[in-house]
């Protein structure tokens, strides 16, 4: 037992609610593509491959889906990052704007444009779960120490249970990205993998039509 566990963090589960809504983060070309230069890091790799198949449980499950991107329209439009390449490449309209092809159904998902860390600042992400009686979201995309752990505090905020499949998420380095699981995992999320949200998805009732 660490320090955290013996001070009662991460003393109980959140466990999934009646309605699961998932949100993708940032799964573009930027930081999918291995040709650019935020891209092509082996977790994220494989965060992308296994999200494409809770995907595609969650659509047949008649699940709401919400995908974002980062873009501007000018550098000045940023917040102050602190990467250069996310200032001079996420351009609206660019190739490195765009969805990677393996997660992206713009037939059926949600798909927004986000500006800051998460995909629920400033965008119609919470309503849009809320519309559909979401209680619960599975947050998949990268990267884990940025966006996806901005994101998941947010959906928290928000009052959603949050659950987030390690092997969904992806980060450039394996250090930051198994520390900021425990650390979500200790206050604002239950870190799962693939196969029990999929679980999970099989268990629901195929009633509730977007």
């Amino acid at each position: 037992m660490d320090d955290y566990a013996a001070r009662g963090y991460g003393g109980q589960s959140v466990g999934f609610g009646e309605r699961i809504g998932v949100a993708v983060v940032d799964f573009q070309l930027a930081f999918t593509d291995a040709r650019f230069p935020l891209g092509g890091a082996p977790l994220t790799d494989r965060a992308v491959g296994n999200t494409a198949t809770l995907l595609a449980a969650a659509r047949a499950a008649r699940l709401p889906v919400v995908s974002c991107y980062t873009a501007y329209s000018a550098p000045e439009e940023a917040p102050h990052w602190k990467i250069p390449p996310v200032l001079e490449g996420l351009r609206h309209g660019s190739e490195q704007a765009r969805l990677d092809p393996r997660i992206e159904d713009r037939t059926y998902d949600y798909v927004l444009c986000k500006s800051a860390p998460s995909i629920f600042f400033q965008t119609a992400a919470a309503p849009i779960f809320v519309r559909n009686r979401v209680d619960t979201v599975i947050v998949t995309g990268c990267t884990t120490s940025g966006c996806v752990r901005a994101s998941v505090i947010d959906a928290f905020s928000f009052g959603f249970r949050v659950i987030v499949p390690e092997d969904c998420v992806g980060d450039v380095a394996e250090g930051p990205h198994i520390a900021n699981l425990q650390d979500v995992g200790r206050r604002y999320a239950d870190v799962l993998d693939l196969a029990a949200c999929l679980a999970e998805i099989a268990k629901l009732p195929r009633l509730n039509d977007r």
